[in-house]
């Protein structure tokens, strides 16, 4: 299968460089938004109903994770080790949680109704971050799952590893 172990790692830099982009896109619009709504300025692409200041908490906080999600995995694909996968993995698992915080809250908006053009851009934003913030858990996951890679990955013996000899008669 292509996508388990090293196969996964060619598609890891151009989804964390989408996922990248999509997070700052996030965090701008999300950013705009809620200073506009701090400074109680009426602005006609804004709109808004009643779960649009949840939305924006969330889609602050899911852009800023997601960010810091990124980095981590960018290094882990330079070191490509397990210790570097147990740190992308977790801090994507958290930050995939807050992400499907922040999609749940842009549906119950979009059922609402009564948004303007920035709000349904970042609604539409959210819902594509999620998608591949989930794809990036899934290659993560299968590069885990490898034999090759995952959890048995230093359980051979190398040249490095001391000589450990048992005492005679002990079995």
């Amino acid at each position: 299968m292509a996508t388990t172990g090293t196969g996964s790692r060619r598609y890891l830099g151009p989804l964390l460089a989408a996922n990248l982009v999509e997070c700052l896109v996030v965090l701008g619009l999300a950013g705009w938004s809620i200073d506009k709504y701090i400074d109680q300025e009426t602005h006609h692409h804004l709109g808004g109903n009643e779960s649009t200041n949840y939305l924006l908490v969330f889609a602050l906080l899911a852009g800023v994770l997601g960010s810091c999600s990124v980095l981590i995995g960018l290094l882990h694909l330079r070191a490509w080790k397990n210790e570097s996968l147990a740190s992308a993995v977790s801090s994507t698992i958290i930050s995939c949680a807050i992400t499907a915080l922040a999609f749940g809250v842009a549906c119950k908006q979009i059922r609402l109704g009564n948004r303007g053009r920035r709000l349904r851009t970042l609604e539409a934003f959210i819902v594509i971050l999620a998608l591949t913030e989930l794809i990036y858990l899934v290659l993560l996951h299968a590069g885990f799952m490898n034999r090759r890679y995952g959890p048995g990955y230093r359980d051979h013996k190398t040249d490095d590893d001391p000589i450990v000899q048992e005492p005679p008669g002990e079995v």
